[in-house]
């Protein structure tokens, strides 16, 4: 069968294209995947099922996040020179398949293949879904790149909120013995729930890839000067390429920054439930209740997806370096106040923690405006895939270094705020080592630019596109039928998700 309709050229958009169907087609996608984070609702039912651990089942989780640095650093170059499209169905094709053969692993009791099918297959269409949209949304609003990025990567943190609740709805109709509250389902309603979401996501995230386009050569939106981009500090005209960005500084300080910031929003996220009952702690009993933690983890995941949009958003205006020197600055004072003074008041923690995992979803959405700034729109794609390696590394050295402390201050249920203190004042030094390393970010030095005559063309074209009618011409900002139901397609899960989260999270006040 030919795939020739994947090809980036036969994506080239024609006259009157909305550009504002690239963020819904960017949405479908990351909502989709974004239920990685989702995996608490059936990991009970897991453990019971196969007869293990925690640990053994929670590697599950950990391969597929390792695979997802790992392939996005692997295909960045593929992604970007095949088009969105074509990465669009790949990362469907391997997500969707990774659900499946892990139902199988699930209904023959093969764990191998729950690895094989929801970790390795998964994790792949994990990392080629997550940074297959960023550069075409980049070259579609070079005018508000933060604002693009942060749409579409608030996705990633809102897919867990509607997996979460549509999970544990569909276990309940695929196990009349389902109890949300143990949240033990048998294996067979579990491999029926990794069939349900693997042909679903498989069907929306085909969706967002029938949406996508790119714009043709030299489009620009209507009213943009490229020329103002010059007059912004760090912003840069010239094209840098993937090979050549990994040798820069830049690249390494960004890596840094990227790796501190995450690694400290973990350190909270990990945590999160029994971290709030334990700092209002009074003997063996907690103050707060494990409805209300769970509400607190609710309250965590819409800063979370909040911050990925308003902050990514704030940072067109302010400029990139100074919105990191607030993720990273105001976060060492919030993480230092939560170490020391946190357990004073419930609202107090709510509000700090809140706020270091606003600035945690807002470090993912604001890097791949950053490195537009920095490195050019061509091969973004491919420099924002191998950039990710730093979140891999993160989401083993964050869980680490609070878990290795608090291991050795106590047995869980006993802990207090006390003994959270060293951990937290270590993340503070984390936080510091990334501030700084912002603060040294500079242009990159002209002898990584690429030649003009290769940097100005960021990818394959259709020769057709040299010819392609002006920008007022190829555009359409209005609302159009397709518009308004691509936008319902993933607003109205994503307002569910929100709903329900929202729900749980009054049981904190």
């Amino acid at each position: 069968m030919s795939t020739h309709f994947l090809d980036r050229e036969r994506t080239v958009a024609g006259p009157g294209f909305n550009r504002w169907l690239i963020p819904p087609a960017a949405l479908a996608v990351h909502l989709c995947i974004g239920q990685v984070y989702a995996t608490s609702v059936y990991k009970a039912s897991l453990v019971q099922h196969f007869d293990t651990s925690l640990t053994a089942i929670g590697i599950v989780f950990s391969i597929a996040i390792v695979m997802l640095g790992v392939s996005a650093a692997v295909f960045g170059t593929w992604v970007d020179s095949g088009g969105p499209r074509r990465a669009m169905v790949a990362a469907a094709t391997c997500w969707s398949a990774g659900f499946l053969v892990g139902a199988l692993g699930i209904a023959t009791s093969q764990l191998w293949l729950l690895y094989l099918g929801y970790g390795v297959l998964g994790g792949i269409g994990l990392g080629i879904g997550y940074i297959s949209p960023v550069s075409t949304l980049i070259k579609w609003f070079p005018d508000r790149p933060g604002l693009a990025t942060g749409m579409a990567i608030m996705g990633f943190g809102g897919g867990a909120m509607i997996a979460s609740p549509v999970s544990s709805t569909l276990l309940g109709w695929y196990d009349s013995a389902y109890d949300t509250a143990s949240g033990i389902a048998s294996g067979r309603a579990v491999a029926l729930l990794f069939v349900t979401l693997g042909l679903g996501y498989l069907v929306v995230m085909l969706f967002g890839a029938w949406l996508v386009k790119v714009p043709a050569d030299g489009w620009v939106p209507r009213g943009f000067d490229p020329s103002t981009v010059k007059k912004k500090a760090l912003v840069t005209t010239e094209s840098v390429s993937a090979n050549n960005a990994v040798r820069t500084p830049q690249f390494w300080l960004l890596w840094i920054v990227l790796f501190c910031n995450v690694t400290a929003g973990i350190g909270i996220l990990e945590q999160a439930a029994p971290m709030i009952q334990d700092f209002f702690r009074e003997g063996e009993e907690s103050s707060v209740a494990a409805a209300a933690a769970a509400g607190f983890v609710g309250f965590l995941s819409l800063c979370n997806m909040a911050g990925r949009f308003i902050w990514s958003s704030t940072s067109d205006v302010v400029g990139r370096k100074n919105i990191y020197m607030l993720y990273l600055g105001l976060g060492i004072v919030l993480y230092a106040t939560l170490a020391l003074g946190g357990s004073t008041s419930t609202v107090l923690f709510v509000v700090l923690a809140g706020g270091i995992l606003s600035f945690y979803g807002g470090g993912f959405a604001t890097i791949p405006a950053y490195l537009r700034d920095l490195f050019g729109t061509f091969q973004v794609g491919a420099i924002h895939g191998r950039l990710l390696t730093a979140w891999s590394a993160a989401g083993v050295a964050g869980p680490l270094i609070i878990n290795g402390f608090l291991d050795a201050r106590g047995e869980p249920g006993a802990l207090t705020a006390a003994d959270y203190r060293p951990a937290l004042l270590t993340m503070v030094g984390v936080l510091v080592v990334g501030f700084v390393a912002n603060l040294l970010v500079r242009p990159v030095a002209s002898r990584f630019h690429e030649p003009k005559d290769e940097g100005s063309r960021t990818e394959p074209t259709d020769p057709a596109a040299a010819t392609a009618p002006a920008a007022d011409d190829t555009t359409a900002e209005g609302v159009t039928p397709l518009a308004v139901v691509a936008w319902l397609v993933v607003g109205v899960p994503l307002a569910y998700g929100v709903y329900e989260t929202v729900v749980k999270a009054a049981a904190l006040f």
